[in-house]
Parts: structure tokens; C-alpha cells; sequence
């Protein structure tokens, strides 16, 4: 029997930090549970809140680790050694600085970056897990980061944090049943708005009358 798949939303517990940039990984997946009619998230012994269902046929385990942001490798971890779960078959989203608000890259390997809960997964996992990365924008200053990310997205965020995370939902299962080319795809189509028509080319100009 082949291993599940497994979703990993990084943020930090509570309900003071719910709507906090750092946790749109949270939010990633708590979308994607709902879309697909997957159970509640409930505590489980491994230091994390799971639930699990299907993404078209194939089976899913996804986690909110509730260890804090920087401990995220110590529920992960156990999760992947219980199951059996290869790291390629692994996808975490999380919050990227350096991608504008409302734009996102998925990549395979790869550093960390500075972010911590990447960190924590590189130290427990090997770095060959898949990413999703969500842009949240830098505020542009070093010393104004961390109010930044534990900041709560602002109303105006929503014209674009809501169509990207209901489009990654959509999308999910296209990454775990066929690619994450498809999967990029089928997000960009649905967060891009076509390019307006073209104006209709102007009639030609009468010609002139002949002169007798």
C-alpha cells in the first residue's frame, strides 16, 4: 500500500496569530480541507492538528503543526517517519518575504531562507520536500520584518489573499495526481485576468468621390 501524502500549513497556534501573515500556510490549508470536505482538524499525539481525506483519489494526511512556527520539524518529522512518507511526497505552504503579496512559486529543494519553520523541516526531513511559497511582500526596511509577518493581512488584502487561497484549493489535487506544472498552471489561470479584448479595428475610411 503506497504512502499518503502529506500537507504541511506552517504557522503559529492560537487565535491571536490566525489572521498574522506568517500563517497564511494555516490558511492554505484550512481552505483546502474545506473545499474537499475533509474532517475537522483535531489534536493528534504528534504535537500537531490533522485531519485527513482525499484529493480526487488519491489520500491525504494534512497538519497545522501547534509546536510554534520554529519547533514545526519536531511534529513533521514524527509524521513522516510513522507513515512511511517520502519527503517528494510532502508539500508545505508557507509565507515567502520576497515574492510580492498575492504571487506564489512552488519549488522542490532548496534553502530556507531565514524562515524558521523551513528551518526546523530541513533539520527533522531533508530539504527535498516541496514548497508552495505565498508571497506576503517585504515592508521594505529589515527592522520593521517581524511586525510585518505577525501582523494581521488587512481587509484590503482580501481582494487578493481570498481568489489565490480558493484557487490553490481548487487546484490541489492536480498536484498530487499530476504534476506541479498543472498544478502552477491552473492557479495562474485563476488568479491572472485575461488581458482585456482588443478594440474592434476602425471601418475603413470612405474614399473620396471621383471628380468630373
Amino acid at each position: 500500500m503506497s504512502a499518503p501524502w502529506l500537507l504541511v500549513g506552517l504557522g503559529n497556534p492560537g487565535g491571536q496569530y490566525a489572521r498574522n501573515r506568517h500563517n497564511i500556510g494555516f490558511l492554505a490549508l484550512d481552505e483546502i480541507a474545506r473545499r474537499h470536505n475533509f474532517p475537522p482538524f483535531r489534536a493528534s499525539k504528534f504535537q500537531g492538528e490533522m485531519t485527513e481525506g482525499g484529493l480526487g483519489f488519491v489520500k491525504c494526511l494534512a497538519v497545522k503543526p501547534s509546536t510554534y512556527m520554529n519547533l514545526s520539524g519536531d511534529c513533521v518529522g514524527a509524521i513522516l517517519r510513522f507513515y512511511k512518507i517520502p519527503p517528494q511526497q510532502m508539500i508545505v505552504f508557507h509565507d515567502e518575504l520576497e515574492l510580492p503579496a498575492g504571487k506564489f512559486r512552488v519549488k522542490k529543494g532548496g534553502g530556507h531562507a531565514g524562515h524558521n519553520g523551513l528551518k526546523s523541516l530541513d533539520a527533522h526531513c531533508t530539504p527535498d520536500y516541496w514548497r508552495v511559497r505565498l508571497g506576503i511582500g517585504h515592508p521594505g526596511e529589515k527592522a520593521r520584518v517581524t511586525s510585518h509577518v505577525l501582523g494581521d493581512f488587512a481587509k484590503a488584502d482580501e481582494v487578493w489573499l481570498v481568489p489565490l487561497l480558493e484557487a490553490m484549493a481548487a487546484a490541489a489535487p492536480l498536484f498530487v495526481a499530476k504534476s506541479e506544472r498543472e498544478f502552477s498552471e491552473a492557479v495562474s489561470r485563476k488568479i491572472t485576468p485575461p488581458p482585456p479584448p482588443k478594440p474592434p479595428k476602425a471601418p475603413p475610411a470612405p474614399k473620396p468621390a471621383a471628380q468630373n
